[in-house]
């Protein structure tokens, strides 16, 4: 494949890395390869530009933009909580105060469902609450579990690695003395022949001179 890069580093096997010098060369490396380095083009421009109001509901549309034209927090409205009376001109007008009796009446009911909700909510809510919380140990827990499990993995990746490289490390090390020795072998065989060749020539001349 053009471009393959094939990493021949055994970390867990290999020397030397200490020796004075090494780390220096290998920064020096990095260093001049960060100043050949130059980026060309935005390595994110064939993404869309990011909608960053997808998730804005109006209200918080809303909000953004009263911060961003620096005006006040509106106050909260108590008006339908009021229970006025008619206006000076209607305080004889029967129909003014049925819509006060009406308005008095919405307001005792919602009162009341607010009663519920709260008797509702002191009756179950701290079983609901508890409900949640079991949820999130669980689900706290399932995440721990993962965590476990993927640092084992990442564990028992590195524990492979090791036992391979100190494996392959020694399959080099047994290759690299067998070489030697056959180079050894190979060097001493070539000396014997040289010798053997000079001591051919010698005893073809002694015989020479011999029959002469």
């Amino acid at each position: 494949m053009a471009g393959e890069v094939s990493v021949d580093a055994l970390p867990y096997f290999d020397q030397g890395y200490d020796e004075p010098g090494v780390r220096e060369s290998a920064y020096a490396l990095v260093e001049e390869e960060c100043r050949r380095y130059r980026p060309t083009k935005n390595y994110l421009e064939y993404l869309p530009p990011p909608d960053y109001s997808a998730f804005e509901t109006e209200v918080m549309k809303n909000e953004f933009e009263r911060l961003a034209a620096r005006q006040p927090m509106e106050m909260l409205s108590m008006k339908r909580y009021e229970l006025p009376q008619p206006p000076p001109g209607r305080q004889n007008d029967l129909a003014a105060w049925n819509e006060c009796v009406d308005n008095s009446m919405a307001q005792l009911e919602h009162q009341a469902t607010r009663i519920q909700n709260l008797e509702l909510m002191s009756k179950y809510g701290s079983n609901a609450w508890r409900v949640h919380n079991e949820l999130l140990v669980k689900m706290l827990e399932h995440a721990q579990k993962q965590l476990t499990d993927i640092r084992k993995n990442i564990q028992e990746i590195n524990w492979k690695r090791k036992s391979d490289q100190v494996t392959a490390g020694a399959q080099i090390k047994e290759l690299e003395s067998s070489w030697v020795g056959l180079v050894t072998k190979n060097y001493e065989i070539e000396r014997a022949i040289l010798d053997l060749e000079r001591e051919v020539d010698t005893l073809r001349r002694e015989h020479q001179a011999s029959q002469g």
